[in-house]
């Protein structure tokens, strides 16, 4: 590969890392309130959460796009904080990241800690542990199936995400070019052999993404048998 995809792989990978990390502590408290949570708002909250989900990409971008614009609050703090625009920018590509992600770490972690259900908390509080020591000693590591697909979910997704990275980011070279936008360009321009090299690197990394959280899954399923 060239220098120019070698660094574009570099961007994607450290994109996807650092999204995963920050969108896990993240939706962790926001999974969790969601999975106790019987109230009204319940449900116009896992909507808007979901919402990445259906809406076009072009659009979350280009609604992301005016968010980071300098005319706005966020933008214009940013600007004045650090001299320049967050949008065509890895910090921008970060915000983009965590919001367009942000369902693929929610849902998971909510299905696994209902699944968790309220008695082995309640046994818990008999046993005079705090809440948080609770949650920490009992209901993560018991929702470690679902941490182990968001994680896997949300770091396969930022590998191949292209619409709200282009439309956020556009396609600089060393600064905001990502897999995907290179792998686009070779086909653009029909180097199908670049191409190939990109796309296949994808397939293997996501199939041995998929592949490890099965193997996962099933350890978590023999460990709770």
């Amino acid at each position: 590969m060239s220098a120019s995809d070698w660094s574009a792989v570099w961007l994607t990978a450290r994109l996807a890392a650092l999204t995963t990390l920050i969108l896990l502590v993240i939706a962790t408290p926001l999974a969790w309130r969601l999975s106790r949570a019987k109230g009204r708002w319940r449900a116009p909250v896992e909507a808007v959460v979901a919402l990445p989900l259906v809406l076009p990409p072009t659009a979350l971008g280009f609604y992301l796009l005016l968010l980071m614009s300098p005319n706005s609050l966020l933008g214009g703090w940013w600007l004045e904080r650090t001299g320049g625009t967050l949008a065509f920018s890895f910090h921008g590509l970060l915000l983009a990241s965590l919001i367009y992600s942000l369902p693929f770490a929610v849902q998971p972690l909510q299905n696994a800690f209902e699944a968790v259900g309220r008695g082995p908390m309640e046994a818990a509080a008999s046993l005079r542990a705090r809440p948080l020591d609770a949650f920490l000693t009992v209901a993560a590591p018991m929702a470690g199936r679902g941490y182990a697909t968001a994680g896997a979910l949300v770091f396969a997704h930022c590998l191949g995400e292209f619409g709200v990275l282009l439309m956020v980011g556009g396609n600089i070279p060393g600064r905001t070019r990502v897999i995907s936008m290179a792998l686009f360009e070779h086909v653009e321009s029909l180097d199908y052999a670049a191409a190939h090299r990109l796309a296949g690197g994808l397939l293997l990394v996501s199939f041995c993404i998929l592949l490890t959280v099965a193997l996962l899954n099933g350890r978590f399923r023999s460990m709770r048998a």
